[in-house]
């Protein structure tokens, strides 16, 4: 069962270590088209109008009581995030840089040139879909093995100290974000609740099936 997942698998394009600044081309090219897939799914949340991430959710909450912009909350939060890496022993690589230069770059195309439904059920639905496209192209990102977001970065930390399933790792993670957000005031809505329950399972899954493609 894919759910029960403990660790990232390992295939013929993954680098051997995260910190490798000359990366084989196959691990480089899955890597840029995970995140690529990531950021798309990323994007389509937003479009989709269903709720936003409870990362961003945390991040609107924090900035409700402080009067700081969401932004430079979220960007405050990120290193915060990978101050925590140290503890966790997890490495920083050019997977960590990419992360957010590529994300950003396709959130950008999804608001420009995907429109949002008209129907709340089509947003939804949406909703449902960009979270599985984050946990997919997470999953392939992750098994390139060349440093990971901070996010995501702190997910594999926490399941090498605890032992649990990955999905179980990120469902605590993100349920535990977002209930921080909405007690601090941010807004919650359908598709953040879908993301808080789905990223986990759906990069679990994502794993599953590439260790079986790829193996």
């Amino acid at each position: 069962m894919f759910l029960t997942i403990k660790k990232i698998p390992k295939v013929f394009w993954s680098s051997k270590t995260p910190f490798n600044l000359k990366p084989k081309i196959s691990s480089l090219f899955f890597l840029c088209l995970g995140l690529s897939i990531f950021g798309l799914g990323e994007g389509l949340l937003i479009v989709s109008y269903s709720g936003a991430s409870p990362w961003s959710v945390l991040a609107q909450g924090i900035s409700l009581k402080v009067n700081l912009s969401i932004g430079l909350i979220t960007f405050i939060i990120s290193c915060l995030v990978l101050i925590l890496w140290i503890p966790l022993k997890q490495k920083l690589g050019i997977g960590t840089i990419l992360n957010a230069l590529i994300i950003a770059f396709m959130i950008d195309i999804c608001i420009n040139f995907v429109p949002t439904p008209e129907s709340y059920q089509s947003k939804l639905f949406l909703g449902v879909f960009a979270v599985l496209t984050v946990g997919i192209g997470g999953g392939i990102y992750l098994i390139a093995n060349l440093g990971a977001g901070p996010r995501d970065g702190l997910m594999v930390g926490l399941q090498k100290k605890t032992n649990l399933p990955i999905a179980v790792v990120r469902a605590f993670l993100e349920i535990s974000v977002v209930t921080i957000g909405w007690y601090l005031g941010g807004t919650v809505g359908p598709g953040t609740l879908i993301f808080a329950f789905g990223i986990g399972p759906a990069i679990a899954l994502s794993l599953f099936l590439v260790k079986k493609i790829f193996s």
